[in-house]
């Protein structure tokens, strides 16, 4: 099933099911209020919204158009959002520009930070950017949401607990990254509030595209109107979303509604090697930083600029038959 959420002038919005094809929605606040009610409880609330899903598609229960545009990330807010790094190869490319390797523990131990989720953008909202020194990036992810999930979880127990898909917009702020990791404490002004697809989707959704805890389906970027990024999620992932949300779980329970992310979706190029850009045939890249290490590699700097002022990314992903599976991401960066 498909659910979204609605915005109704309160900060977590109403609980709407979705039709397959985004066309249509219903309300579900008689079965949940919000989407974190619905995780709450989920063991008895999802068997309800399934039937109430069937429903949608046979119109047979009071429907409206369903509008992206009106539609809230699925959570507006969160428990908890918890980013990983599932895609070794963006990372090795960071460290190869700087004139550093990988070192052998990030092949076997994730990579992650805690992020804030008190507040996500709209995935229709504007990007708010106060300096555009402050180098504006998006990151095309995928993430996943949890329900309760006890600590110490094994990775075939973590993927039982994955109940829905997003995408996500892990806006990042590259010209204060560096400042903050020398202090050792990690992230926390360079990465602003995030945004995620106007659907979230349960994983029998994708049919076979949903293997091994990964979504093997490119994810479309495009920047200023332009493909950018064509990844497929299902490639050069080191880690599945199952590993990652054992590792966040390994000291600690995660209450439901916790979101864990991917990190930024990354394939190698055909040869082994760095990507290629999608208009010279390749998969692209889901950030900018990752074709300007590509070019500091090559030239020694980098010549593609970060957004600014009046820049748009789209961020969406498509089945086989052409359909948007989550709605689209697409925001505008505005000066404030």
């Amino acid at each position: 099933m498909k659910l979204a959420t609605l915005g109704n002038g309160t900060r977590d919005g109403m609980l709407v099911v979705v039709s397959k094809d985004l066309t249509r929605c219903s309300a579900a606040g008689y079965i949940a209020p919000t989407l974190q009610a619905a995780l709450d409880n989920w063991e008895r609330v999802a068997p309800e919204l399934e039937l109430l899903a069937r429903d949608v598609e046979h119109e047979t229960v009071p429907c409206e158009r369903f509008h992206e545009r009106q539609a809230q990330s699925p959570l507006p807010r969160a428990y908890q959002w918890a980013d990983g790094s599932a895609y070794i190869n963006h990372v090795e490319l960071v460290r190869k520009a700087r004139g550093s390797t990988v070192p052998d523990s990030f092949y076997t131990d994730p990579l992650m930070y805690q992020g804030g989720s008190d507040g996500f953008l709209p995935p229709r909202g504007s990007i708010p950017l106060g300096d555009p020194a402050w180098g504006c990036d998006m990151e095309g992810e995928i993430a996943c949401i949890t329900d309760d999930v006890p600590m110490g979880v094994s990775v075939d127990d973590a993927a039982g607990h994955i109940k829905l898909l997003m995408l996500v917009n892990d806006v990042s702020l590259r010209g204060l990254i560096p400042a903050e990791l020398e202090k050792g404490f990690g992230f926390f002004q360079s990465k602003p509030a995030s945004a995620f697809s106007p659907v979230a989707v349960t994983p029998d959704e994708l049919g076979a595209a949903w293997a091994d805890c990964l979504i093997h389906l490119p994810l479309m970027v495009d920047l200023n109107g332009a493909p950018f990024g064509r990844a497929n999620a299902g490639k050069d992932a080191t880690f599945n979303l199952a590993q990652l949300v054992a590792h966040a779980a390994k000291t600690r329970n995660l209450g439901a509604g916790t979101v864990i992310g991917s990190g930024t979706v990354s394939n190698k190029g055909a040869d082994g090697g760095a990507g290629t850009p999608v208009a010279d045939g390749g998969a692209g890249y889901s950030c900018i930083a990752e074709i300007r290490m590509i070019e500091t590699i090559a030239s020694g700097a980098p010549v593609t600029p970060f957004m600014k002022d009046g820049d748009t990314v789209r961020i969406e992903m498509r089945d086989d038959h052409n359909h948007s599976i989550f709605g689209a991401i697409e925001q505008q960066v505005v000066a404030v």
